[in-house]
């Protein structure tokens, strides 16, 4: 009579094998959609814009000058090209004098509208500062602690503070855009002391992704080795220490 233990299974080389070859596919799997759903999400946003871009300006075009009348299929990007040449012509036509006097009679108008005027000064603000070359904003990561001592939050500096915010603070204080993960559209507008502001090295682009991925994106540290043995930290008093790191010592957010 056999015993229990006699009885044949399964061979464990064969085991093992299968839970290999399960891993590997997985791996293959994990490591294909890394590759492919960003080239892919990127794909399909550049394809939405474009055609959403396509159904607002191609319906304009005349039917004689529109390529598609002649042709069987459809052309993506035409509407998107007419809006880059037509922006180009308002430029150019902006940048002579005629231009300009069309644009500063257009202005009077509508800065005698009630809500038009406030809603077009506010744009008008925001895009001359985002689109100037000569602009500082967002152009600098700084770090602060957000919403308490000890708590870090990453900030993108807007500019530098003006006008009643600054005459009613006693320091010197700064612009600063906290965004929210992991939407960086939407945040908040904080006015702080420069002296409380850490100036990281990282570039805005960098700061973004960090951001939006909730910091499992971290860019690396490219300063100088000699660089990163200093720890800079903010004191009770909100000023700055530069303090080397002892690691056998470590020390605390706020201590001396």
């Amino acid at each position: 009579m056999e015993s229990e233990n006699s009885t044949p299974g399964p061979d464990s080389e064969t085991v093992v094998h299968g839970a290999g070859l399960l891993g590997r596919l997985r791996n293959y799997f994990v490591a294909g959609i890394l590759v492919t759903a960003p080239a892919g999400i990127t794909v399909w946003l550049a394809w939405n814009v474009v055609g959403v871009i396509d159904q607002q300006v191609v319906p304009l075009i005349p039917a004689r000058y529109n390529p598609e009348t002649y042709l069987p299929f459809s052309i993506p990007g035409i509407g998107v090209l007419i809006t880059i040449v037509f922006l180009i012509l308002v430029g150019m036509l902006t940048a002579g004098f005629v231009g300009r006097v069309l644009v500063s009679l257009g202005e009077r108008l509508v800065r005698r509208m009630p809500v038009v005027r406030n809603v077009y000064g506010a744009l008008k603000q925001i895009f001359e500062t985002v689109m100037s070359q000569s602009s500082g904003a967002f152009r600098q990561v700084v770090l602060f602690e957000y919403p308490r001592r000890g708590s870090w939050a990453i900030g993108f500096i807007t500019g530098r503070t003006e006008g009643e915010v600054q005459n009613v603070t006693e320091e010197e204080v700064v612009n600063v855009f906290l965004p929210t993960t992991p939407n960086p559209t939407s945040g908040y507008l904080l006015f702080i002391p420069r002296s409380e502001l850490v100036l990281l090295d990282m570039t805005v682009e960098e700061g973004i992704k960090m951001v939006v991925s909730g910091g499992i994106v971290t860019p690396p540290d490219r300063r100088p080795a000699e660089i990163r043995t200093i720890k800079k930290i903010a004191a009770a008093d909100g000023d700055k220490q530069t303090i080397p790191i002892d690691p056998n010592k470590p020390k605390r957010i706020g201590s001396a």
